[in-house]
């Protein structure tokens, strides 16, 4: 909710044979024809037919509109731009053995690799329910969707004989001395971030997920988040009218995401962590009636940045860099300002930094008539102690805790990504 990146208030069904079962052979024409009746619509509406290839998987249908790969060495939905909506969603594993919790892990792959991808959902049969609730219309938009499966510390309890493999650094979420946590909307066992251009293809690939691992799991707490446009541009704004993420590191240099968001090999950590990283997910409530009465120099003092701009208060442009060493008392930009303490800019500090992903939410009115509103603070790094928490600690008692409220969340650990459509989430974690 800040200026710096460190705040924490099976497709194809072939068979030219003709081996298979009459039902099947009958589902797959069925498949068929209405892949190309949506792509035949595709081109009457809008002159274009998207056709387009995933990898190594068949050819299939696809509605106008991006697709981001699912497939990689890190899951999607980390280094990603920022996307417009996100839905942050922690489950309970239900599985009730090791068997189980693979079933669930092969499934949710399954699953996600065709909502990020698009198409015409498979048909199951005549008898059988439909295959997609239809709230994207008969063709499923890729639609930019992302999709980011984390581990809590509680899937390496004694269910599934997993706590030699847990992450070295994984453990329920720190409180911090200006936390109010919620019991309800704290940890999980599983963390599954969607993101997404439209808030409808988020929420269908949340209930499509629900649907297909029912009994597997099921959900704990969810919170719904979107990004502002850039207004009038640069970085977008979170509800206290300030820039929020202006000091992310540069996501295009390779080597510094592999200082400071990839666990690496041979780091001390469980092989099967490799490509992972940590994930923190912090939802902090904006005392925003409060703020509106705070004058702005007092708000801009507070964060280390001119409201308008989002440039430091020693400088005028949003990506000027603060010259604390030009003012070690603190005259212009506070000692305790939210981004002089957040990033002191140092050679010492320079590791702490971590990537973050703010999303803002808007939940009505609570229960004493205060709007509900807030931020939902993601971020990624490769060491939970020596980024998330070690800045955690130096914020502790900053000015800004009068107006912001830390009450739910979790720590978790990004799955490394999958290489191909033979792999799935998690399987060098149950090898």
């Amino acid at each position: 909710m800040t200026t710096d990146p460190t705040l924490t208030p099976p497709h194809g069904d072939a068979d030219p044979a003709g081996t298979a079962p009459s039902g099947v052979r009958r589902r797959s024409f069925l498949h068929r024809a209405l892949v190309a009746g949506a792509a035949g619509a595709a081109v009457g509406a809008g002159g274009v037919g998207a056709v387009a290839r995933a990898d190594d998987e068949p050819v299939s249908a696809r509605p106008e509109g991006h697709t981001i790969a699912f497939h990689g060495a890190h899951q999607a939905g980390i280094l990603t731009p920022l996307q417009r909506h996100a839905v942050f969603t922690s489950f309970d594993v239900t599985a009730r053995d090791r068997a189980e919790l693979t079933t669930l892990l092969r499934t949710l792959t399954e699953r996600l690799r065709f909502l990020t991808a698009g198409g015409v959902p498979e048909p199951l049969g005549i008898s059988a329910p439909l295959p997609d609730s239809g709230v994207l219309g008969p063709v499923v938009p890729a639609d930019g969707l992302t999709a980011t499966v984390a581990v809590g510390a509680s899937l390496f309890d004694d269910r599934f004989g997993l706590a030699s493999r847990r992450p070295r650094r994984l453990r329920p979420m720190d409180v911090f001395p200006d936390d109010d946590p919620e019991d309800a909307w704290c940890h999980g066992d599983l963390m599954l971030q969607l993101c997404a251009d439209h808030p409808d293809t988020v929420a269908h690939a949340l209930r499509d997920v629900a649907r297909h691992t029912r009994g597997l799991m099921q959900v704990r707490w969810r919170m719904e988040g979107f990004v502002s446009p850039p207004r009038p541009s640069g970085t977008p704004r979170n509800l206290m009218g300030f820039k929020d993420g202006t000091a992310n590191p540069d996501t295009g240099d390779a080597r510094l995401m592999d200082q400071l968001v990839w666990v690496r090999p041979g780091a001390g950590e469980p092989a099967w962590t490799a490509g992972g990283s940590y994930q923190v997910v912090r939802l902090i409530r904006m005392m925003v009636e409060f703020w509106d009465r705070v004058s702005i120099h007092e708000q801009e003092r507070m964060m280390g940045r001119s409201r308008d701009s989002g440039a430091p208060l020693d400088g005028r442009h949003e990506t000027d860099l603060p010259r604390y060493p030009q003012d070690p008392q603190g005259d212009v930009i506070p000692l305790d300002a939210h981004i002089r303490l957040a990033n002191p800019r140092t050679a010492a500090t320079a590791d702490s930094r971590l990537l973050r992903r703010g999303y803002n939410y808007d939940r009505g009115v609570r229960d004493n008539g205060d709007l509900d509103t807030g931020l939902v603070f993601c971020c990624f790094q490769q060491d939970l102690d020596r980024q998330f928490a070690a800045v955690q600690k130096k914020l502790a008692g900053e000015p800004l805790v009068d107006y912001i409220k830390p009450y739910g969340g979790g720590y978790f650990f990004a799955l490394p990504g999958i290489r191909d459509s033979a792999d799935w989430l998690g399987r060098a974690l149950l090898a």
